[in-house]
């Protein structure tokens, strides 16, 4: 007698589990009761099992197991696969044009014409020389150890990914500042994707997407980064002082004049402190992506993992940091002197 039988016996629901066993031959245990004459050890309260699935399914095997869910939800999705990619590739073809399309530019324009581009992009938001030197002391370095191609491949997937992420991301999170209704509604969202494991994100994605195509690593990177500069904008929006509001709406203002003139300003530390962490944690996605072809200094890292590499691993690591303090360095250099000009 299992332990549950009782239960179902009392909710009357005996001849609905019987219909669910199976003519097949008996499990050892069910023989064994069956040549002991029905006895069975009673479980003790102390060693009761939770009532699970499986758990209910050996007192009722009408009652379905815990594999029937999971299988049933893998059944629902690949019945729904082929409707789902008829509308997802269309739309997503974009990213792999985008994202083969740096790495092209990237691979294929002379280091003598990339490393001045960088160096003079740097200059331009920083102003700093210092800055400047550290960036290219650091390209120079991993050129040095023969892993520029890498490091620029992943600068190029980092570049386009944190790109869209701001594209699509600012004007998001200026929505959820203008509406409860809607910060309600995808603040779960956001939380979900800030709390999803990052590999759970290529899951569903390998299913859907050809694992040669760029924009299976692109959407995970996306998904993963997006959340911080929506977080970030919303809140900004919603940090500007009221006064402030109320003088603009004092001048006649529009709601856009308001947006671009007074609001956006006033929030773009924000903003930019919500692009600084997009960037980081692109720069993280990217490594993980690399298990389904991304390229860049994480298939270094992914082959230290599987041959014991142990040199491999902690060199390419060392181009992560790297590129990680670089991208760093920059955009909290860009966010101060935007903090700067405001005070004067």
């Amino acid at each position: 007698m299992a332990t549950y039988d009782p239960l179902f016996e009392t909710l009357g629901l005996k001849e609905w589990c019987s219909e669910g066993k199976s003519s097949g031959p008996m499990s050892m245990a069910d023989l064994l009761n069956k040549t002991s004459g029905g006895k069975t050890e009673d479980t003790s309260l102390w060693d009761t099992p939770f009532p699970s699935m499986d758990a209910l399914n050996e007192s009722c095997a009408a009652f379905p197991q815990s594999r029937e869910l999971t299988k049933g939800l893998e059944q629902g999705f690949l019945a729904i696969k082929d409707s789902l990619s008829l509308v997802l590739d269309p739309l997503t073809q974009p990213l792999s044009w985008f994202l083969d399309g740096a790495l092209y530019a990237m691979l294929n324009t002379p280091w003598w014409i990339v490393i001045p581009v960088l160096l003079a992009v740097v200059f331009v938001v920083t102003k700093s020389w210092k800055l400047v030197a550290f960036v290219g002391a650091s390209i120079v370095a991993m050129a040095f150890i023969d892993h520029y191609d890498y490091a620029m491949q992943t600068l190029a997937i980092i570049m386009v990914c944190a790109f869209l992420c701001v594209l699509f991301g600012v004007p998001i999170g200026i929505a959820m500042a203008r509406s409860d209704g809607l910060q309600r509604i995808v603040t779960p969202i956001l939380d979900m994707l800030q709390t999803l494991p990052p590999f759970v994100y290529l899951i569903p994605l390998i299913f859907l997407f050809s694992v040669t195509e760029s924009k299976l690593y692109g959407i995970a990177i996306i998904l993963y980064a997006i959340v911080p500069v929506i977080r970030l904008t919303n809140l900004g929006i919603r940090l500007v002082d009221k006064d402030v509001i109320e003088a603009a709406d004092a001048f006649g203002m529009t709601p856009r004049q308001k947006l671009y003139k007074v609001q956006i300003p006033l929030a773009l530390p924000n903003i930019m402190a919500g692009v600084n962490q997009t960037i980081m944690m692109s720069l993280a996605m990217v490594v993980i992506a690399s298990l389904v072809s991304a390229p860049g200094l994480g298939v270094l890292v992914l082959r230290g993992i599987r041959n014991l590499e142990l040199g491999v691993g902690l060199v390419s690591g060392l181009g992560i940091v790297i590129l990680a303090v670089i991208l760093d360095r920059v955009t909290k250099a860009s966010l101060a002197r935007i903090d700067v000009s405001k005070e004067h």
